[in-house]
């Protein structure tokens, strides 16, 4: 049975014997460098992804990052915010729409010849329940946190090269992809999210014996555009998530690109499973 690690992320930078913080305040790892490694990152436009993105390019890896607006990354590249000499490459993609998908991988085999990462992190919520939610809705978040991945996972699998130990798939999940969230709002996402853990797993155990490690990221509340968003039709909902926001200390982007890193940087011997990760004080949903 796949083992389940539950953490406190401040925790686990500041305790781990793998991951310290060096005195520069730059996260310093022991094992395993990016450097040189390809990843591709979706949904990378904003909050966690946009985050991920930078960090993964700040570490060195060559960074492909996808989504529907790319005008905020394409910024990154003109305003200075990742290292000189590197560059993160942005591909505008659709990722519901099945040719625009084969044509990012086309793309990416025609100028990078493989890949070493894939950060599944796109991802939408909803706003209606379970009796009154709209069935287009349903559709578009069964496309893109269903579909989409599964579609971008079987192609990444063929660029990634099987004898090397730096094949990696991270799915950005949700701490509601193993729990029930008493908000009705959410309970079909969280249907999309139980689905994402049950391919994690499945993806993992396919994977086994290709020398690619699988790893599941579990937020709980992290203070991005995206829980409004979602939530932005739902009164109720969305004034419970900004209570929350203003009394307790949420997670950031931040701290979940930095689990991306520890996840891809321990020896190639280990696998992390699942990473679920939520703030100190965040104890219900």
């Amino acid at each position: 049975m796949p083992r389940t690690v539950h953490v406190n992320i401040h925790e686990l930078f500041q305790a781990s014997p793998v991951v310290r913080l060096a005195d520069s305040g730059k996260n310093c790892l022991k094992h395993g460098s990016l450097q040189g490694r390809i990843a591709l990152v979706t949904g990378a436009s904003a909050g966690i992804g946009l985050a991920i993105a930078k960090t993964l390019a700040q570490k060195g890896v060559t960074v492909i990052a996808c989504a529907r607006n790319t005008d905020t990354l394409l910024a990154l590249n003109r305003d200075g915010e990742i290292p000189k000499g590197t560059k993160i490459h942005v591909i505008k993609t659709d990722l519901t729409k099945e040719q625009e998908v084969l044509a990012l991988y086309k793309e990416i085999a025609a100028q990078h010849g493989k890949l070493d990462i894939l950060i599944n992190n796109a991802g939408m919520g909803g706003k209606g329940t379970l009796l009154d939610g709209d069935f287009e809705e349903w559709k578009n978040l069964v496309d893109l946190n269903i579909l989409a991945l599964t579609l971008s996972t079987r192609e990444a699998v063929k660029l990634i090269d099987g004898k090397s130990t730096n094949g990696h798939i991270i799915n950005v999940n949700s701490i509601v992809g193993h729990r029930v969230p008493n908000m009705p709002s959410a309970h079909f996402y969280t249907g999309t999210k139980h689905m994402v853990t049950a391919l994690t797993e499945g993806l993992r155990k396919t994977l086994q014996s290709k020398n690619i490690r699988v790893t599941s990221v579990s937020p709980g509340a992290v203070e991005t555009e995206f829980a409004e968003r979602a939530l932005g039709k739902d009164p109720e909902a969305s004034a419970m998530v900004k209570a929350y926001f203003a009394k307790a200390k949420a997670l950031e982007a931040q701290d979940i690109a930095d689990a991306v890193v520890y996840a891809l940087s321990v020896p190639a011997h280990v696998n992390i499973d699942e990473l679920t990760i939520t703030p100190t004080q965040q104890v219900t949903l």
